[in-house]
C-alpha cells in the first residue's frame, strides 16, 4: 500500500502562538495539562463578557426552555436595547419590558433604549477591554478588536449556554495577518482603509478567518479608525479583527482616566496599569495562514457600492458621475463616535443640507451625543438641516425613520449596503466616510469635502496590495506522538465513510433544507431526511445513504440561520460534513446540534481536479473513503479501488469538552446535563 499524496500538518507543535491564540488560551477551560491551543482546535471558552441586545428575550426563552433558572455569572452578562428603539408599538415595548424585568431579576447589567448601541456601550463601559475575550449575539462584535479585545459573534444557543453555564465552545479559526504599510495620506480615513480592503480582496480571502492587523506605522492610526476597520471586518467575511495593544491604545485609556476621573468598575488606574504590566503580543515564530498587505500610501477616499461591500470605487470616479443623493446617513456602530460627528460637523459648518436631501444623524451612544453637544458639533449639524434620531441602530438595519425608497440613492457611514437592507431593494446604497457622507449631503450629489469650496477631487492611484500563503510548519514524529487526544467513553475513536461530492460553492441553507419547511415545527425526522439537499439536487436522496460523508466546496451553509440545515443532514444518519470552508452560523449550528464538520480545502481541490473532465453530476459517489482518527487528530483518505492513501492531514483537535457536547446530543443537551 503506497502513499500517493500526503500533505503537511495543519496543526503545529512547539511553535509560537499568534495574539488570537494567546487570548483564547487565557479564556479556554478544561484544557489538558500543558495544552497549547492552536488554530483548528475545538475548545470550550469562558468569555469575560457576553452581550445580547433586542434578541435578549428570545435568548431568555431558550435559556428558560433549557430548565435554567439563574444566570451562572451575572457579572459576565450584559443586555442592551438598541436595534428597534424607534418602534413604539405595544408588542415591541412589551418585549423591552420583558428584557428589563428579566435583567433585573437576574441582576445582570442592563442598558435601556436610548443609552446607545450595544457595541459602543461594551467599549465605553469597559466590558470589552484589551486582551480579553468578549462575545455578543450580534455579528458586529468584531468591533472590539479595535481596542485589542478579541470580539467574535455567537448564536442564540451559545448565548443561552453562557448564561446558564458560563461557557460555550469555539473552534479557533485560521489567522490572517493583514499588514498596513506606510502612512495614510491626508484626507484618507479608517473607513477608506476597510472599504479598500473589502474591494481589493473581494474573493473570500479572509472568510471565517481571525485577522490580526500589523504595520510599520500602525501606531499612527487613531483608535476610532481602528474601531471602524475592526467593525467592518465582519463585512469582509472575518470572525474577528484584532489590533495590537500599543502605546496609542494605552494613551487612549490614560486620556479617559484624565477626562473621566471618577472611579469605574472596569476602566480605572489599576486596570490600565495591569494592561501595561502584562503586555501581550504574538510570538516571533507565530504562524499565520495568510499574509495580506495594503499600501496605505496608495489610498485615496473610497466608496463602497452600489449594494455590495465587495465593490469599491474611488471618490474621484464617483464624483465625476454627478450622482444625485436622496438620503445621507451618519448612524450605526461603525462611524457615529465623537470624532466622526465632529468630522462631519467640520464639513457642513457654514453650509446647508442640499434641497431634496435628507441627512439623518444618530450618535453611537447618549454619552457620545452629550459630548458632541458640548463641543458644538451636534448643533452645527442640526443648524445645517440634519435630522436627529435616537442613539441606536435604526436605518442601518432597515428599521424606523428614513429608509430608502424605490429609485433613491443613499450614501451612508454604516457597514452594510446589501440590496434592500436599508429600504427598497430598488434603491442604491453606497458606503463612505463621515466626511464624504456630510459633503454629499451638502452637495446633493456624491462628492468630497473639497468640492464644497469649489476645488476638484483629485484622481486616485491604483491600490497596491499583495497576498501570500506561508507554508504550513510540519510536525516532527515526536510532536505527533505527544499530541494525542483523550477520547471519552461513548465517543467514537474514529469516523469513517465514503465521500459524496456535492461540487458547488456557496450551497446555502435553503439548498440544504427548503425554506417552505423552516417554520413548520412538526416536520418528522423521516421527512427532514427525505427533503435534505433537494433544493440543491433532487437526486441527492437516491444517491446517498447512512454513514456517507458529504464533501463540498467553499462557504457551505451560507445564508439564513435555520438550524434545520444541520439537523436534516443528521436525519439522514450522516455524522460528518467536509468542505473547503463553511458559513460561520452553519458551523455553530452544526456543533450545537451534534453534527461534526471539517474544513479541508486541499481535499475538495483534489476531487475537483479528479473530475474536471467528467460529465457534470451534482451529487457524485467518489469511491474515496475518509477516516478521521480523533485521538491523533488525523484525517486519512483512501481510494476504495486499491486502498492507496490519497491524502493524510492533521486537523484541529477535538477536545473532551467538545466530545462531551456531541455525546449529549448537542449544546442544549450538554447544558441540560450540566444543570442537572
Amino acid at each position: 500500500m503506497t502513499l500517493r499524496r500526503a500533505f503537511s500538518t495543519s496543526t503545529r507543535c512547539l511553535a509560537g502562538q499568534n495574539l488570537t491564540e494567546k487570548i483564547v488560551q487565557k479564556y479556554a477551560v478544561g484544557l489538558p495539562q500543558g495544552k497549547v491551543v492552536q488554530s483548528g482546535d475545538y475548545v470550550s471558552i469562558k468569555p469575560a463578557h457576553c452581550m445580547s441586545h433586542d434578541n435578549s428575550w428570545p435568548v431568555a426563552l431558550k435559556f428558560m426552555g433549557l430548565g435554567a433558572k439563574a444566570v451562572k455569572d451575572n457579572r459576565q452578562v450584559v443586555m442592551t436595547l438598541d436595534h428597534d428603539v424607534q418602534n413604539k408599538s405595544e408588542k415591541n415595548l412589551e418585549k423591552y419590558r420583558n428584557i428589563e424585568k428579566f435583567a433585573g431579576e437576574q441582576g445582570v447589567d442592563f442598558y435601556p433604549a436610548g443609552r446607545g448601541i450595544g457595541h459602543q456601550i461594551m467599549i465605553e463601559e469597559g466590558y470589552a477591554f484589551p486582551l480579553n475575550l468578549t462575545v455578543a449575539s450580534d455579528s458586529h462584535s468584531n468591533t472590539y478588536g479595535g481596542i485589542g479585545s478579541l470580539g467574535t459573534p455567537i448564536v442564540r444557543t451559545d448565548a443561552a449556554s453562557i448564561w446558564a453555564t458560563g461557557q460555550t465552545w469555539w473552534q479557533i479559526p485560521p489567522v490572517a495577518k493583514v499588514e498596513l504599510k506606510g502612512r495614510l495620506p491626508k484626507g484618507v480615513t479608517g473607513k477608506d482603509v476597510i472599504v479598500a480592503l473589502c474591494g481589493a480582496f473581494n474573493n473570500d480571502e479572509v472568510l471565517n478567518h481571525a485577522i490580526e492587523f500589523v504595520g510599520d506605522h500602525i501606531d499612527e492610526l487613531p483608535v476610532d479608525y481602528r474601531l471602524t476597520i475592526a467593525n467592518m471586518t465582519t463585512e469582509w467575511g472575518a470572525l474577528s479583527g484584532l489590533f495590537p495593544v500599543d502605546e496609542t491604545l494605552i494613551n487612549w485609556y490614560k486620556n479617559r482616566l484624565e477626562v473621566l476621573p471618577q472611579p469605574h468598575p472596569r476602566v480605572n488606574e489599576q486596570t490600565v496599569q495591569n494592561l501595561i504590566d502584562n503586555a501581550m503580543g504574538p510570538d516571533k515564530d507565530a504562524y499565520y495562514a495568510k499574509h495580506l498587505t495594503l499600501d496605505l500610501e496608495s489610498l485615496s477616499p473610497y466608496i463602497s457600492g452600489p449594494n455590495s461591500v465587495k465593490i469599491s470605487n474611488s471618490l474621484a470616479d464617483l464624483s465625476a458621475k454627478n450622482m444625485k443623493v436622496n438620503k445621507a446617513y451618519l448612524v450605526s456602530c461603525t462611524n457615529s463616535r465623537l470624532s466622526d460627528i465632529k468630522a462631519a460637523a467640520d464639513v457642513v459648518k457654514g453650509h446647508k443640507i442640499a434641497e431634496g436631501v435628507e441627512f439623518y444623524i444618530a450618535a453611537a451612544s447618549s454619552n457620545v451625543q452629550k459630548d458632541a453637544e458640548d463641543i458644538g458639533a451636534w448643533n452645527t449639524l442640526l443648524e445645517a438641516g440634519a435630522i436627529p434620531l435616537p442613539a441606536g441602530c435604526g436605518p442601518c438595519i432597515g428599521l424606523g425613520t428614513g429608509l430608502l425608497k424605490e429609485g433613491e440613492i443613499g450614501i451612508s457611514a454604516t457597514n452594510r449596503n446589501f440590496k434592500g437592507r436599508m429600504g427598497s431593494k430598488d434603491a442604491l446604497a453606497y458606503l463612505a466616510s463621515p466626511e464624504v457622507v456630510a459633503a454629499s449631503a451638502v452637495l446633493g450629489k456624491i462628492g468630497g469635502p473639497e468640492e464644497i469650496d469649489g476645488s476638484p477631487v483629485h484622481g486616485a492611484q491604483g491600490i497596491k496590495k499583495t497576498i501570500t500563503i506561508p507554508p504550513k510548519p510540519t510536525s516532527t514524529s515526536d510532536d505527533a506522538a505527544s499530541s494525542g487526544v483523550e477520547v471519552l467513553e461513548g465517543f467514537p475513536k474514529s469516523i469513517e465513510g465514503e465521500l459524496i461530492l456535492c461540487d458547488a460553492d456557496n450551497i446555502n441553507t435553503d439548498g440544504i433544507y427548503p425554506g417552505k419547511y423552516t417554520y413548520q415545527d412538526d416536520v418528522p425526522r423521516e421527512k427532514m431526511a427525505e427533503v435534505c439537499m433537494e433544493n440543491y439536487d433532487a437526486e441527492f436522496g437516491q444517491k446517498t445513504g447512512p454513514g456517507d460523508i458529504i464533501i463540498s466546496g467553499f462557504n457551505f451553509g451560507t445564508g439564513s440561520s435555520r438550524e434545520q440545515a444541520a439537523t436534516a443532514i443528521l436525519a439522514r444518519d450522516m455524522k460528518l460534513v467536509v468542505a473547503g470552508s463553511f458559513g460561520n452560523i452553519f458551523s455553530r449550528n452544526s456543533i450545537n446540534n451534534a453534527l461534526l464538520t471539517l474544513e479541508i480545502p486541499d481535499l475538495i481541490n483534489m476531487l475537483r481536479d479528479k473530475y474536471k473532465d467528467a460529465p457534470e453530476e451534482l451529487t457524485r459517489r467518489t469511491g474515496w473513503f475518509l477516516r478521521w482518527d480523533v485521538d491523533s487528530a488525523t484525517v486519512t483518505v483512501r481510494d476504495g479501488k486499491d486502498g492507496e492513501i490519497v491524502l493524510q492531514q492533521k486537523v484541529g483537535e477535538l477536545g473532551t469538552n467538545l466530545q462531551d457536547i456531541i455525546i449529549k446530543g448537542g449544546l442544549e443537551g450538554w447544558v441540560r446535563s450540566e444543570l442537572a
